[in-house]
């Protein structure tokens, strides 16, 4: 059993284990997999590549791509990339080198996220996994999940 409600948008190659729920209006990426008893509150979006561990709640936030998401204290919380799903899916070393430096910076380095975000345009450039990244949070309309 899983529930995809009103006008919701899922992308090819997405896995939705058992009584994973998808509220109206969720956009979910491509090559996501969403664990079993996930809850994702309506007009989320989900990028691409993201793991989201069983049992968690997606509040009122997007996830950015690439990430694994998993419970907080009752929310989701971004635990780092999703390494062993961008490796199964044929990402070279150069690109998840890049998307690793690129993550450090957004969520580790204490900085205000335009701020880190400037910085990563700045230090990374011809990887367009790295552009989806920031342009996805740059067109996040509720906020993104953070570590």
């Amino acid at each position: 059993y899983s529930h995809v409600a009103h006008d919701c948008q899922i992308g090819n190659g997405v896995v939705m284990a058992n009584a994973a729920t998808l509220a109206g209006h969720v956009t979910v990426g491509d090559n996501v997999i969403l664990g079993g008893l996930v809850a994702v509150h309506q007009f989320a979006v989900i990028g691409a590549y993201t793991m989201v561990g069983g049992g968690t709640l997606i509040g009122n936030v997007d996830i950015p791509p690439y990430m694994i998401v998993t419970t907080g204290k009752r929310i989701a919380k971004l635990r780092g990339l999703n390494l062993v799903g961008l490796k199964r899916r044929g990402f070279s070393d150069d690109t998840i080198l890049k998307l690793k430096k690129a993550y450090k910076t957004l969520f580790m380095a204490n900085l205000k996220l335009p701020d880190a975000i400037a910085r990563v345009r700045t230090e990374i450039t011809g990887c367009p996994e790295v552009d989806y990244l920031l342009a996805f949070i740059e067109r996040s309309e509720r906020g993104i999940c953070r570590g």
